[in-house]
C-alpha cells in the first residue's frame, strides 16, 4: 500500500516537471536577430548580402538560385552574388544555444565554408597550367585530389565546380596524359576518373571529349587491368558517353581490342549491382539502333556467349537488372545468330515465360517481344512450341491480354496465342518452374 502511495507521489513529480519544463519552452523565445528573414528559423550558417542583411545559406542561395538577384528584404540589387560568412553571428547563436541547452535546444555545429567561384577557378586554372606544362604527375594528382575533396564536402561544391566548367577541363587534361604520355600516368589518371564519376551527368562538351579515341582506349585499357574502382568509374563515364548514341563511337569501341570482352566480364563478374547496371547500359546502347556498327556489336557480343550469360542472369536478379537484361536481349534478337543462340539454350523459353507478368510492365512487354520473335519465326518448330505450352505461356499470355497492356505488346501477345492454340491440345501444361535453386556455372 505504501510503496504504491510512493509511486503515485514519483510520478505525479515527474509529469509535473515536464510540465514546467513544456511552458518553460513556450516561453523561451528565439531572438529575432537570430532568425532568418526567410524561413524564420534559427540560422545555422548565417551569411551577409552587400546589402548588409544576414539570412541562412540554405535559404538565400536557394532564392539566389531562383533567379532573383535583388536582396529579399531591402529588394535592391546584389552587387555579388557570393554572400559573405558572418561569423560573429554564428558564434552569438552558437553561445546563445549552449546558455539554453537545459531547454532541449542544441548547439548549432560550425559549418564548412563553402568553395567559392575564385578558389574554383583558380584550381582548374592550375590543372590546366601543370597538363601543359607537362609537369610532374604528382602535383597534377594533388590538386586533382583536392578538387575531388572539395567536391564531396557538399552539393553546392559540386554545383559550383560544374557551373565552372571542371567536367571539360577534366576531360581535356585525360585526353592529354593519354595523347602526351608515352606511358600511363595511372595514379593520376585515376583520380581523374574518379573525380569526373562525381560530376556526372557530364554536359555535352566533356562527353564529346572522353568520346574521343584516345580517352576511349584509356577507359578500356583501365577495364581491362585497372583496380576494381578505375573498372568502376570506366563504365560510369562509358555509360555516359554511349548514351548520345553515335555511330562512330560504337565503331571506336569495336575497333579497340578487348573493349567488348572487358563489359561482359562485368556482368559475368560483378563488382556492385551499379556497376552491372552500368555495364549492361552500355551495351544496351551499343546494340541499340539498325546502323552497320550496331549490328557488328550484336555480333560479336553474341560470339562471346552474351546470349547464355544473360537469360543466366535473369534466373535470380534485381527488378531494374532484369529490364535491362531484357532490354538487350530483345535488341540481340532482332539478328538471327542471336534468334538461333536463344533458342538453341534450353533455360530461354522457361525464364521468359517466368517473368511474364512478375517483375514490371517494360519487363513484361520485353520478354512478349522476345518470344514473338524466336517463336512467329520458327513456327514450324513443335518442339520450341510444346515446350512454351508446357511452362504456361498461353495460360500467361491469355491472362496479360485480360489484365490489360500496349497495343504492341497486345499484338504481338495475340499472334502468338493463335499459334500457341494449334498446339495446345498436343500437351499438357506443368507446374511453373521453380528456378530458384538453380546454380550459375560462373
Amino acid at each position: 500500500m505504501i510503496s504504491t502511495w510512493r509511486k503515485k507521489r514519483a510520478s505525479r513529480r515527474s509529469n509535473s516537471k515536464k510540465q514546467i519544463e513544456e511552458k518553460t519552452m513556450e516561453l523561451l523565445m528565439v531572438p529575432s536577430h537570430f532568425k532568418c528573414p526567410i524561413s524564420l528559423d534559427l540560422m545555422k550558417d548565417p551569411v551577409t548580402l552587400s546589402t548588409g542583411i544576414t539570412y541562412d545559406r540554405v535559404s538565400i542561395e536557394t532564392w539566389i538560385e531562383n533567379g532573383n538577384q535583388t536582396c529579399p528584404i531591402t529588394k535592391k540589387v546584389v552587387k555579388t552574388l557570393e554572400p559573405i560568412p558572418n561569423h560573429t553571428m554564428r558564434k552569438m547563436i552558437q553561445e546563445w544555444c549552449v546558455v539554453n541547452k537545459d531547454y532541449g535546444i542544441e548547439r548549432i555545429p560550425t559549418p564548412r565554408i563553402p568553395v567559392t567561384s575564385d578558389e574554383v577557378t583558380v584550381i582548374l586554372r592550375k590543372i590546366e597550367s601543370c597538363c601543359k606544362l607537362q609537369q610532374g604527375s604528382e602535383s597534377s594528382r594533388e590538386l586533382v585530389m583536392k578538387m575531388r575533396k572539395m567536391i564531396k564536402e557538399s552539393t553546392r561544391n559540386k554545383r559550383c565546380f560544374v557551373a565552372n566548367g571542371a567536367g571539360k577541363i577534366l576531360s581535356s587534361t585525360l585526353l592529354d596524359f593519354t595523347e602526351k604520355s608515352s606511358v600511363y600516368e595511372v595514379e593520376t589518371m585515376e583520380e581523374i576518373l574518379s573525380t569526373l564519376t562525381i560530376l556526372l551527368p557530364l554536359d555535352g562538351e566533356s562527353k564529346s571529349i572522353l568520346g574521343s579515341k584516345s580517352s576511349l582506349n584509356c577507359m578500356i585499357w583501365f577495364l581491362k587491368c585497372g583496380s576494381l574502382s578505375s573498372r568502376r568509374n570506366s563504365v560510369f563515364l562509358l555509360k555516359e558517353i554511349m548514351r548520345m548514341e553515335e555511330t562512330w563511337r560504337v565503331e571506336e569501341l569495336l575497333k579497340i581490342d578487348g573493349s567488348l570482352e572487358s563489359l561482359v566480364k562485368l556482368v559475368k563478374e560483378p563488382i556492385c549491382p551499379t556497376t552491372t547496371k552500368a555495364s549492361l547500359l552500355t551495351i544496351y546502347h551499343m546494340v541499340n539502333s539498325s546502323q552497320l556498327s550496331n549490328e557488328k556489336a550484336r555480333s560479336k557480343f553474341v560470339d562471346l556467349g552474351l546470349v547464355e550469360l544473360l537469360i543466366e542472369t535473369l534466373v535470380d536478379c534485381e527488378k531494374s537488372i532484369c529490364e535491362k537484361v531484357l532490354g538487350i536481349l530483345a535488341r540481340i534478337c532482332n539478328s538471327q545468330e542471336g534468334r538461333k543462340r536463344a533458342n538453341n539454350y534450353a533455360l530461354t523459353i522457361p525464364v521468359l515465360i517466368k517473368k511474364l507478368l512478375r517483375v514490371s510492365d517494360l519487363a513484361t512487354e520485353f520478354s512478349v517481344s522476345i518470344l514473338w520473335k524466336l517463336l512467329i519465326e520458327k513456327r514450324d518448330n513443335i518442339v520450341l512450341i510444346n515446350e512454351a505450352l508446357q511452362v504456361g505461356a498461353f495460360q500467361k499470355l491469355l491472362l496479360l491480354i485480360q489484365v490489360g497492356c500496349s497495343e504492341n505488346t497486345k499484338e504481338k501477345a495475340s499472334e502468338l496465342l493463335k499459334l500457341l492454340n494449334l498446339h495446345r491440345g498436343e500437351v499438357e501444361c506443368i507446374d511453373s518452374l521453380d528456378l530458384k535453386n538453380l546454380k550459375r556455372p560462373f
